[in-house]
């Protein structure tokens, strides 16, 4: 896979050794800096699990090794119960004490 700005990839240990643990990766550019053949420095932003981009870096992967992430959860889907039923709704907070609406 050659990766394009705008990408968002699943870098796991098919890409490099480094990435034991897999992140997402959204790619700001693709270097082109010289290198080893089938390899690439990428520029771009780690996410994590809901999509939200956590740290900017620059990575250097095998490019065949680099598969296209699935899409994010979906936050309506995320909170639902393993039922499929919604989630409970927030506590309610609690209002003021009997002492603040008295005014002392």
């Amino acid at each position: 896979m050659r990766p394009r700005s705008g990408d968002v990839l699943e870098v796991t240990r098919h890409a490099s050794v480094q990435f034991v643990t897999p992140i997402r990766f959204r790619v700001i550019r693709v270097r082109d800096w010289p290198t080893y053949d089938g390899w690439v420095w990428l520029d771009g932003y780690q996410l994590n699990a809901a999509g939200d981009a956590t740290e900017r870096r620059s990575i250097f992967v095998r490019a065949a090794g680099l598969r296209p992430a699935g899409p994010p959860p979906d936050p309506a889907v995320a909170g639902a119960s393993p039922a499929g039923q919604p989630a409970r709704p927030p506590r309610p907070r609690p209002g003021p004490s009997p002492r603040q609406r008295s005014g002392r």
